[in-house]
């Protein structure tokens, strides 16, 4: 049957940290998107490009 894919995991992983982000005060948001988008920056950059 159907199995959750890697995909749809790193998707639930993201959603979680973004709960978990917004419910921290707003001083302390801005530090943590700030985390995460250097995360997900450093994450893109590694994975190899798609043939155009």
């Amino acid at each position: 049957m159907d199995q959750p894919s890697e995909r749809d995991d790193e998707a639930d992983d993201l959603l979680s940290s973004l709960e978990v982000i917004e419910a921290q005060p707003l001083a302390t948001r801005a530090e943590a998107y700030e985390s995460l988008h250097d995360t997900l920056a450093r994450r893109l950059e590694a994975t190899p490009g798609t043939p155009s």
